[in-house]
């Protein structure tokens, strides 16, 4: 029976070969395959490995509307927090619903 020690030593033998070539590589992935089958995948890479040396970002993007129709409706919204609008065109869509149920109704099948 293959041990888990076993397949780690084999692997880093791998990961330790000076020139690795394709063999290497297929072999590798062998190994790290019947360790997942068997033993698990492992919960998360160790401390420090990542694929990037860059400086992770503080905070997300902020998101804003790019739309440009030319129109001043697309004006307007243009460069904004889409946070901001959804609540504004929400309300407009209600009033539009009581107001001109048809107009409302047509908007929504184009949708």
């Amino acid at each position: 029976m293959i041990t888990e020690h076993d397949l780690m030593e084999a692997i880093a033998e791998c990961q330790g070969e000076r020139n690795p070539n394709a063999n290497t590589c297929i072999k590798l992935a062998a190994f790290y395959t019947i360790r997942n089958e068997l033993f698990g995948k492992p919960e998360q890479l160790p401390v420090g490995e990542s694929y990037s040396y860059a400086e992770a970002p503080t905070e997300p993007p902020e998101i804003t509307i790019g739309y440009d129709s030319g129109t001043e409706f697309s004006d307007a919204i243009h460069g904004r927090n889409p946070d901001d609008i959804w609540p504004w065109l929400d309300e407009l869509m209600s009033t539009i619903q009581v107001l001109m149920p048809r107009l409302y109704e047509s908007a929504m099948n184009r949708l």
